[in-house]
């Protein structure tokens, strides 16, 4: 898991400004150096026990740090040995070598220990480890029975979560200054074990966080069905997914849900049938969000529909088939709130070829839809159009089910339907679906997904009021 609720998220680039900005303001890099390998200490020192640490130091500022942190727990009477893969390079990483001033082993003869700190490397690694020092490094890790990286397990790129080569599996990851990328990114989120985020007193800024859990609160006591937000659901060729859809958006917090199209006789008695049949009932003006997508088909009966759904003037959420019927075009001229819900298949077949990192691919596309993306998968990407994100990171491996993708459009249309700001409607119906995954025992599906929504919808709720 990933502690980072609302942290900020710095990437490379990013985090080397706000140490710059640092260094002009009166800072510099042996202090930044000093702060960082302090600290690392004092968080080991916390988690390791009375137990032995071997700290292997790479030849950069990132070694430098492990030097340090190494310094700082000798101080505080740890036993600590070090290790390295090559000598310092740069004044500030010799100067933090000095300042250790004991021994340094060569990593690859270097014996294992019960508390094993990894400062080979850290945001600026383009490449995979080399032989000499990928084969000792799994080696420590493994024999550990307490693993730590430093800012990032060395081997995995920091803005886009790529792993290079063989990388270690970490129990904690203690992130300098801020969360980075790839600490939300698969596949090396999985590898950071823990996150902790080290405040070294640098000034951030920048349009990208962890996810935070929603301050949602209960209706008002004047509540009625419709001012608790109004969600209708286009049924499509494939009425179970419109069905999960609507429950999800009913156990969501929605006030009213309505189903336009026939539905199979176990669908809820509190789902509202309709049809589309009558005199533009879309133009409904109680509607607050409508969906559209979940097994809707690919046929000229669902593009029909989905027209039919970019004329209305109601707040849209797109799902499933319809992504695969629409341009980022057509999109940004429809124009109004549209939250787009793609997998990667989808998200591939509306936008075309990935570029770069999911975080920087779901920016783009939203730019250029104008519209709120939620790019989902293992890990979730959440862009709006004015460049603000939100990455959630590892949800339950259990959500990998036919379904679950529906349920999560109902959850944020029942967010988006009471009229508030399209990216937190989606950022909540993100972390509720993911909290009504982490309720359920393995196996389940997503019938069972949508109605762990409520539970998890009354559990954010009660921690708000507190």
């Amino acid at each position: 898991m990933t502690p980072l609720d609302g942290t900020i998220v710095l990437d490379a680039a990013a985090m080397r400004a706000a140490e710059q900005a640092a260094i002009a303001a009166g800072d510099s890099v042996e202090s930044l150096m000093q702060r960082a390998g302090r600290a690392v200490g004092d968080a080991v020192h916390r988690l390791a026990g009375a137990h032995a640490v071997l700290v292997v130091c790479g030849p950069g500022n990132n070694g430098g740090d492990g030097y340090l942190a190494a310094a700082r727990l000798r101080a505080l009477g740890r036993t600590v040995r070090v290790a390295a893969a090559a000598a310092p390079r740069g004044a500030a990483a010799i100067a933090a070598r000095e300042a250790w001033g004991g021994a340094v082993e060569p990593l690859a003869a270097a014996k294992p220990a019960p508390v094993l700190i990894d400062s080979l490397y850290g945001t600026g690694l383009s490449r995979a480890l080399a032989t000499g020092e990928a084969d000792p490094l799994a080696r420590l890790a493994a024999s550990a029975a307490l693993a730590i990286a430093v800012d990032l397990p060395s081997g995995v790129v920091s803005d886009d979560g790529a792993v290079l080569g063989e990388v270690p599996h970490y129990h904690v990851t203690l992130a300098l200054g801020a969360a980075k990328p790839a600490h939300l990114l698969q596949p090396a989120a999985v590898r950071c074990g823990a996150v902790r985020v080290l405040p070294l007193g640098i000034a951030l800024s920048g349009d990208t966080r962890a996810l935070p859990p929603p301050l949602l609160a209960a209706p008002p006591s004047d509540s009625h069905k419709f001012s608790r937000g109004m969600v209708a659901v286009i049924r499509g060729r494939m009425a179970g997914a419109g069905e999960l859809a609507a429950r999800a958006a009913m156990c969501a917090g929605a006030g009213y849900v309505s189903l336009f199209g026939a539905t199979m006789p176990q669908a809820p008695h509190a789902l509202v049938r309709r049809s589309l049949e009558r005199d533009d009932p879309l133009a409904d003006a109680r509607i607050g969000a409508l969906v559209v997508g979940p097994g809707l088909g690919r046929d000229d009966h669902a593009r029909d529909l989905l027209e039919q759904a970019l004329a209305s003037e109601r707040a849209l959420l797109i799902d499933g088939d319809a992504l695969h019927l629409l341009t980022p075009e057509r999109l940004r001229a429809r124009g109004g709130t549209i939250v787009l819900t793609p997998h990667a298949g989808e998200f591939h077949a509306l936008f075309g070829e990935v570029h770069g990192s999911k975080l920087a691919a779901a920016r783009a596309a939203a730019e250029r839809a104008g519209a709120v993306v939620v790019y989902k998968g293992p890990d979730t990407v959440i862009a709006a159009a004015d460049g603000r994100a939100l990455l959630a990171g590892e949800a339950s491996s259990w959500l990998s089910t036919a379904g679950s993708g529906d349920v999560l459009a109902g959850a944020i249309a029942a967010r988006l339907a009471t009229g508030g700001n399209p990216l937190d409607a989606a950022a909540a119906g993100v972390w509720l679906h993911a909290a009504a995954a982490r309720r359920l025992s393995a196996g389940f599906i997503a019938d069972d997904l949508a109605k762990a929504l409520a539970p998890a919808l009354a559990a954010v709720i009660r921690e708000t009021r507190a």
